[in-house]
């Protein structure tokens, strides 16, 4: 099933712009002292923001990131997001336009689902230095009568390399996920196919191995079961919908493939301790 456009109030990169060029594929904004965003929201563009000095509450897809000094923190596109900084705060943001993040993508190297699983990300000091400098040439070329674009987008992917060089050093998953990539494959289908596929044995179909195989190697790398890690994407997917989407819980258990409201409900219930009303209306 579709999903209907005007549910989605998600938010382009044209919002956050009056007048912006056709060629215009970046925003580049300070983050600095106190701000908030106190409803949760969506993009469909990349953002990665940078914290010199930082201190508040980053939300992102309903995890609280404390905001800390040398930090990176990135929002996939989809990916909710809401926060609270607080005074004395000095950092930059980049919101990187759909077409420039599928470019992105490869200098990030690994997959996305694991970046989205750590969005918050301490860099050392002279890495840090580094991916700082690199912010700085892009507003000083942002600032120029004419953009050269071409600079900008490369400066973005050695941001790209950065982080990914960074991401490797600092994340133990990292080392499980590498050593078998039959768990990024996998964590890519599901994200691809939670809505239609709920089995194990159909992933593993996809994989070319067997469903029991499947969910040692999940519980072995990620510690967790093949069916938990389905189950935690179609729950995800019902968080959003009910913060960001305009849709009535009929139509998200619908959308989401359960068989009825009750059925929706009592998986919802027995994940959060609510009921999908009573976390629509929770205020974070």
């Amino acid at each position: 099933m579709k999903r209907k456009p005007d549910h989605f109030p998600v938010l382009g990169i044209e919002d956050f712009r009056d007048h912006l060029n056709s060629g215009d594929q970046l925003l580049f904004n300070e983050l600095h002292g106190e701000r908030s965003i106190d409803l949760p929201h969506s993009h469909d563009f990349f953002i990665i923001n940078i914290f010199k000095k930082g201190k508040g509450i980053h939300l992102i897809d309903f995890v609280s990131y404390p905001i800390q000094n040398n930090q990176i923190h990135v929002v996939f596109p989809d990916q909710v997001h809401q926060w609270n900084i607080e005074k004395g705060t000095v950092g930059y943001q980049l919101m990187v336009s759909r077409s420039w993040f599928e470019n992105l993508l490869s200098s990030l190297r690994f997959s996305a689902l694991f970046y989205q699983s750590h969005p918050a990300i301490d860099l050392p000091e002279d890495v840090f230095q580094s991916v700082f400098k690199e912010f700085q040439y892009i507003q000083k070329e942002m600032e120029a009568q004419n953009i050269f674009w071409p600079m900008i987008q490369k400066r973005c992917e050695i941001i790209g390399l950065m982080i990914s060089r960074s991401v490797e050093e600092s994340f133990k998953d990292y080392e499980a996920i590498h050593a078998t990539p039959v768990i990024s494959k996998f964590l890519n289908l599901i994200d691809l196919h939670f809505k239609e596929e709920r089995s194990v044995s159909y992933y593993a179909g996809r994989l070319h191995i067997s469903a029991n195989y499947l969910n040692i190697i999940a519980k072995k790398n990620l510690n967790t079961s093949a069916s938990s890690l389905i189950q935690n994407r179609i729950l995800l997917e019902a968080k959003r919908l009910l913060k960001v989407s305009e849709m009535s819980v009929k139509d998200i258990v619908h959308d989401l493939g359960f068989y009825d409201h009750a059925s929706f409900t009592k998986f919802f219930r027995s994940n959060t301790g609510m009921t999908p009303t009573q976390f629509r209306d929770k205020t974070f």
